[in-house]
């Protein structure tokens, strides 16, 4: 009975898991995120405006301007804002200020201003280790313009005999379609678990088999390395424990086993 229940436990606390722990994740994703903006711009944004009152408050009072605050009315604008809980002023100002940069690099300047910067990353020691990889994934989670599959197949990558999922990307390049005739793909080769990266290969529309599978279902096949399988892949238990039985036996045995049956 004991062993029954701990099996029920451990089944239920798994599927709870399992379901609670996308959300958990996304939240804590969420909160890190906004934690980062507040305390690498946010803060310092709220500094800067701290400031600006301090110099309009001198005006006002028509007190000579200095730009070192060391009195205490600078001390008095701090504690003000403590009182008052004014810090989001500075996170709401941050994201105010990532729209305007965001404004100025879709601009015809900030765009060409923004490529030489980059340009200089790419060249800079152990920033061109880093940035070309985390400029990849802020590019496929966060760019406007998205990759689009046409398809899903597989095709027999790296070599003859085994098998990898693919994603249909478009027609071959025209120099390939030229020199090599016939009916070519562009197929992009997802690498497990990251499917952010990978490789992309031209082959011959003979040669690839088209899979009934959308584009979400072959991402959770390629991130969980082929463990969540489409509902309309799925094989019966039969065949899955024969196919168990057949992994763990040495070739010769599968060999005659295959000949009996």
């Amino acid at each position: 009975m004991a062993q029954g229940f701990g099996d029920d436990f451990r089944r239920f606390f798994v599927r709870g898991l399992a379901a609670v722990l996308p959300a958990i994740l996304t939240i804590f994703v969420l909160v890190k995120l906004f934690t980062w903006i507040q305390r690498y711009v946010g803060r310092y944004i709220n500094t800067g405006v701290q400031w600006l009152i301090l110099q309009w408050s001198r005006l006002w009072t028509r007190t000579a301007p200095s730009w070192t605050p060391t009195d205490d009315h600078w001390d008095n604008i701090k504690a003000t804002w403590e009182s008052y809980h004014l810090n989001w002023i500075g996170f709401v100002l941050a994201f105010v200020a990532i729209y305007i940069f965001g404004r100025f690099v879709a601009s015809i300047l900030g765009r060409g201003l923004w490529r030489t910067i980059e340009r200089a990353f790419f060249r800079l020691p152990v920033i061109r280790q880093v940035y070309p990889y985390v400029k990849q994934v802020t590019d496929f989670l966060l760019s406007e313009r998205k990759l689009e599959f046409s398809r899903v197949v597989a095709v027999e990558y790296p070599r003859k005999g085994i098998w990898s999922m693919g994603l249909v990307t478009g027609p071959a390049m025209r120099t390939l379609h030229d020199n090599l005739g016939g009916d070519l793909l562009t197929v992009f080769i997802p690498s497990s678990p990251t499917p952010v990266t990978g490789y992309t290969i031209t082959v011959n529309r003979k040669d690839v088999i088209d899979l009934p599978m959308n584009f979400d279902d072959a991402l959770r096949f390629t991130v969980s390395g082929g463990v969540i399988m489409p509902v309309s892949q799925q094989r019966s238990q039969a065949e899955i424990e024969q196919a168990r039985q057949r992994v763990f036996l040495p070739p010769q045995e599968t060999e005659k086993k295959e000949t009996s049956e």
